[in-house]
């Protein structure tokens, strides 16, 4: 630890204003995955109840297709709208303040969440989605570099794990609440209504959370002040290299969490049958469960490892697994856990979800540390937010590629092998370990 952390009166005690902006932020992240999550459990229901009359007097085959065709492009906006937050929210962030931009980014979220309740034809879900993707990808960015600024660097790896976990926390809220309440062409609507609760936070942040005291000294210190181009400052000399490399790492994180995880609800319903309807939100809890341990281990596992082979521990933790539960044989048969799904394939989720989302509470403890603090939300937000640029193409032709591979676990196995190449792409990455946060 640098002099210049121990020597930072914070560091000596944790305050009321430290907890309040964890508990803010917590939240924050919680609804943050609540957003992320609702959709793959409401799109069957939702977009079938929109199929127009002919295609229902087509056939069951005509219809999925023209549901698989329109969750493609729902989820591309969305993905889309992720990145384009995190880079827009970031720079307002540090423009203006973490506090406000992170209630505005919250708040808008919120509301176009609330406004999928109304939609009545498949491209009012692409933009209301896209809209609220927006204040999605903002969030991630601004609520880490409050917390990460906020805090000691002595507990930088435990906000870390507080904020992988807090997103995975609101993933198995999902499926809790689609057990309790599933969805369907009847009851899809609200479940869009309660994701605008997270609206209530912003009053929360704005009363009681104090402004990040490290962005208020650097905007003294930043001659440029609000005239400078945070954007062209990330992709300048000075920062090009941490930018590109953190854009190439969190983009196999992307790519590779997409088609390990996010099937696993469509995978789960075709093995489970007819007989089983919340055979996916079991799932859904599952892999949460596992992802709210794999994130909380991760960072602080890795606090004193060389951040790049931290990653590629990651990564080969990642490709074992997605490789056990992908490239071996599976079914519903076999004990049930709980009377209700089987043993041994619960276990495969968990583990799954344990190890393929690590990443999400190793980045909040990486990013951060690549930029200074006048552009600390404007980079890191690019940086993992990009990311879902990249996934995109692979969202679009998701019907292709299953169709071509022969199912949804071949194709999982095939675009998880995309761990292999972050072996690689570590190197290109900035090594941070053993140093403060920069001011």
């Amino acid at each position: 630890m640098s002099s210049s952390s121990e020597s930072d009166p914070r560091s000596q005690a944790i305050s009321s204003g430290m907890q309040m902006t964890l508990v803010a932020g917590f939240l924050g992240w919680m609804m943050d995955g609540y957003e992320q999550a609702i959709f793959p459990l409401l799109a069957s229901p939702a977009l079938k109840s929109m199929v127009p009359a002919d295609l229902v007097a087509a056939g069951p085959a005509a219809v999925n297709g023209w549901v698989g065709g329109w969750m493609g492009w729902i989820t591309a906006a969305f993905l889309f709208g992720a990145a384009l937050g995190g880079a827009a929210f970031g720079w307002l962030g540090d423009r203006i303040g973490r506090v406000r931009a992170m209630s505005y980014s919250i708040l808008f979220y919120s509301i176009f969440s609330g406004v999928c309740y109304f939609a009545q034809d498949p491209m009012h879900l692409v933009w209301a989605r896209f809209f609220a993707a927006l204040g999605m990808g903002g969030e991630w960015a601004l609520g880490v570099a409050l917390v990460m600024e906020a805090w000691p660097e002595r507990h930088r790896s435990k906000m870390a794990a507080a904020i992988g976990m807090a997103a995975n926390l609101g993933m198995v809220l999902v499926g809790c609440v689609a057990i309790a309440y599933p969805a369907s062409a009847d009851s899809w609507r609200i479940h869009f209504l309660i994701g605008a609760s997270p609206a209530i936070i912003t009053l929360l942040i704005r009363f009681f959370v104090p402004e990040s005291e490290k962005w208020k000294r650097a905007t003294e210190k930043d001659a440029l002040g609000s005239q400078g181009s945070k954007i062209g400052e990330v992709f300048g000399p000075e920062f090009r290299r941490s930018t590109l490399g953190g854009i190439l790492m969190v983009s196999v994180v992307f790519v590779g969490t997409w088609g390990a995880v996010q099937w696993i609800p469509l995978w789960i319903t075709e093995l489970a049958g007819p007989t089983v309807p919340q055979a996916k939100a079991y799932a859904m809890v599952i892999v949460s469960l596992g992802a709210c341990v794999g994130t909380v281990l991760a960072p602080l596992a890795l606090a004193r490892w060389p951040r790049r082979l931290g990653y590629q521990g990651l990564c080969v933790l990642a490709c074992a697994s997605t490789a056990w539960i992908y490239r071996t044989p599976a079914s519903w048969d076999g004990q049930l856990l709980f009377a209700v799904f089987p043993a041994y394939l619960a276990l495969k989720i968990f583990v799954l979800g344990m190890t393929a989302t690590a990443f999400f509470g190793f980045m909040p403890l990486y990013l951060p540390e690549l930029f200074p603090t006048r552009v600390r939300a404007t980079g890191q937000g690019i940086c993992y937010n990009t990311g879902r640029l990249v996934a995109i193409p692979f969202v679009l032709l998701s019907g292709k590629l299953v169709e071509t591979l022969g199912g949804y676990q071949h194709a999982a196995a095939a675009i998880t092998l995309v761990y292999l190449a972050g072996l690689g792409i570590a190197y290109l990455g900035r090594e941070t370990s053993g140093q403060a946060l920069q001011d």
